[in-house]
């Protein structure tokens, strides 16, 4: 599928076939094309938990207000990131790079992220969010739909999947095979409502 078409027919599906499985192949096209996804520092922050246990994924369900999608599609993601990758032995984030950006980069993560707590989370929310665009047209392009979701405990949801604690939950997504198409869009605002040109 072309980028543009995926763009255009993503969709948030709630609906989907639970007899249907998504290969192993499969998930490892999905992930191997999510790692791609950019990073500030290339720190690879988002860490990405495949619920496929019946009874987790209940669980979870449970902790997501009871909504069928979280038990019935074929994968579960939970995007999470790790709060403090940038202290986390930055060289290896750029260990194929040329010394002279090596040393730049790495000396200049500390820094930049040390005592910033806030900035650290935004860092690890910006970057969940560029790889979930990333999983769910990857999806669309293999012929499967997606739900982006935020309508759940990440508290309960943190204690099913044994976050550890200088990690944070950004979102799940679901994929799948649908069995009811989504509604119509709602409605988009137009260009003039959400671009400008050289500030507002």
């Amino acid at each position: 599928m072309e980028t543009f078409d995926a763009i255009k027919e993503r969709r948030s599906v709630k609906h989907y076939d639970q007899n249907h499985s998504l290969t192993e192949d499969e998930i490892n096209q999905l992930m191997s094309l999510a790692v791609l996804s950019p990073t500030s520092f290339n720190m690879q922050n988002w860490r990405f938990v495949l619920v496929k246990d019946p009874e987790k994924k209940k669980q979870i369900r449970a902790a997501s207000w009871d909504q069928a999608q979280v038990t019935d599609c074929s994968l579960l993601v939970v995007l999470c990131a790790d709060l403090k990758a940038w202290k986390k032995n930055p060289s290896q984030y750029w260990r194929d790079a040329p010394k002279e950006a090596q040393e730049f980069l790495v000396n200049a993560m500390g820094p930049f992220y040390e005592g910033k707590d806030e900035l650290q989370r935004d860092e690890a929310m910006r970057s969940c969010g560029i790889a979930a665009q990333t999983i769910m047209l990857t999806a669309k392009a293999m012929g499967y739909d997606s739900n982006p979701m935020i309508g759940f405990s990440p508290e309960k949801v943190g204690e099913i999947i044994n976050l550890p604690k200088d990690h944070v939950i950004s979102m799940m997504i679901v994929i799948g095979k649908q069995i009811q198409p989504p509604m119509p869009r709602g409605g988009q605002l137009s260009l003039s409502d959400v671009v400008f040109t050289d500030g507002f």
